[in-house]
This record gives C-alpha cells, sequence and structure tokens, in this order.
C-alpha cells in the first residue's frame, strides 16, 4: 500500500495534528522513525490518543532520543549515532503514514537529513504553517522535494490566509489537501471531523 511522509517548513506547524488526520481518514498505520524528546508522552502517543478507528497499528521507532533537540543533537547527548540503514520501514499491508522530524533539512548525523530517509517512492506531504517567513519556507521545502521528484501536495495550517496560500500554490503548482484552522482544542471529535472532509482527497494521491 502507499506510503505517506508528513513533513513541515519548520517545528511546531502542526504535523502530528496533520498524521492524525491522515492516519484517521485513511485508517492507516502510524510511523515515527525518530522521535526526540518527551518520551512519556511521545508523537505516537498523542497520535494513539487522537485515533477513533480500530484498524491503525501503531510502529515502534526506529530511534527514541531523550532531548526534544534537532536529532543528530539530541543523539550525541544520549550517545547514540543516527545510522539510516537503521531506520527499517516496518512491513504492513496497510497505509502508512511516517511523520519526519522537524523539517525536511533536520541533520539526523554529520552526513544523512531527514531528507534520506524518504524514499523515492513516497507521497510526501508538506505541512504549510503561516507565521513570517512561511512563504519562503514553503517554497524551499516544497521546491527541493518536487526537483527530487517527489509527488508532493500541502496542507496549510492555521487561521486562513489568502495571500500566503494563493501565492504558495501559484509558485508551486502542487495540490492542496486542505487546512487545518485553529481549533480550540483537538480531540478524536475534531481530528474525526478533518478526516471525513480530506479522506476523498487522500484516497486519490
Amino acid at each position: 500500500m502507499k506510503q505517506i511522509f508528513v513533513t513541515g517548513t519548520s517545528t511546531e506547524v502542526g504535523k502530528t495534528i496533520a498524521s492524525a488526520i491522515i492516519t484517521e481518514a485513511l485508517e492507516a498505520d502510524y510511523w515515527k522513525p525518530i522521535q526526540a524528546g518527551s518520551l512519556e508522552n511521545t508523537d505516537t502517543d498523542r497520535v494513539k490518543r487522537l485515533i477513533s478507528n480500530e484498524k491503525t497499528k501503531f510502529h515502534k521507532s526506529s530511534y527514541e532520543l531523550k532531548s526534544a533537540m534537532s536529532p543528530h543533537a539530541a543523539a550525541a547527548i544520549d550517545g547514540v549515532h543516527i545510522d539510516r540503514l537503521e531506520i527499517h520501514e516496518p512491513q504492513t499491508e496497510n497505509y502508512l503514514v511516517i511523520e519526519g522530524a522537524g523539517g525536511l533539512l533536520v541533520p539526523l548525523n554529520d552526513s544523512d537529513t531527514v531528507l534520506d530517509i524518504i524514499m523515492p517512492t513516497y507521497q510526501v506531504v508538506v505541512v504549510s504553517r503561516h507565521y513570517l517567513g512561511s512563504i519562503n519556507h514553503t517554497l524551499l521545502t516544497v521546491n527541493w522535494l518536487t526537483n527530487k521528484g517527489y509527488d508532493v501536495s500541502l496542507i496549510f495550517s492555521g487561521n486562513k490566509n489568502p495571500h500566503t496560500e494563493n501565492i504558495i500554490l501559484h509558485k508551486t503548482g502542487v495540490s492542496l489537501i486542505g487546512r487545518i484552522d485553529e481549533e480550540e482544542k483537538f480531540d478524536k471529535a475534531v481530528i474525526k471531523k478533518y478526516a471525513d472532509r480530506f479522506a476523498p482527497i487522500l484516497k486519490t494521491l
């Protein structure tokens, strides 16, 4: 089945919420290859709490690091070397949602970045949150991916900003899955609402 890799224009842009929505929409499996920080409340734990369906399986991270930092730095603190060849995609007959760490060029070690674990066959979803500088960050991220031949789609995160959204879509030419608005809270009901909204588009990727 298809693998969908979720990355973002920066950290804290809403990747985990977007991953939960995509996972729920497709009743997909979920995998976070590298978890850095909050090992008692990981992104996998967060997604588990937001999912309503009973089909999704959650796969163990290849690396679990204690510090909420760039993976290469968190690994150094833990006395670990991240070897991308030891990051093994879990076997499943289901859709697989893969959540990245930070942005596309976040370093895993002295030579590899998150981009190096995105396989050529993956569909990539870029989460873009509106902030000063987000147009530049989004265009750089999408252009890196499209220039390397990936099939890319966008999810916007935050309040509607037509000026930002329109210029990004115009300059990239990639498809839009939708926007995740600011919500008072994200719980199972809210995730299911967006999952139902995005499912028809996601199933065509």
